[in-house]
């Protein structure tokens, strides 16, 4: 029997303000999860955060995610995710 995970045990239950966060599939709503996980983020926070993340996605899944999102994700966000993997930087707004 697979053991599900609840979500609010991993992350802080006001990231998913707007829906019942009990029934997230990490499975299934990563499109949902990993950049909600991203949203709060700070430079002082994003190691403990990442690696959250980590736990649950692969690197591909995450930059996957996180590129494609309509999350309001900081540029400052995407940096640190591309210095993170040595990928090329990407940003959500333009500079």
């Amino acid at each position: 029997m697979k053991q599900t995970v609840n979500i609010a045990t991993i992350f802080p239950k006001h990231l998913f303000w707007d829906m019942d966060y009990s029934k997230l599939n990490p499975a299934k709503d990563k499109d949902i999860i990993i950049p909600r996980a991203m949203y709060a983020t700070t430079p002082a926070t994003f190691e403990k955060d990442i690696q959250k993340l980590e736990s649950l996605y692969s690197k591909k899944d995450i930059i996957k995610y996180l590129k494609s999102t309509k999350e309001r994700i900081t540029n400052t966000v995407c940096e640190m995710v591309a210095e993170r993997y040595n990928v090329e930087a990407f940003y959500r707004f333009k500079i």
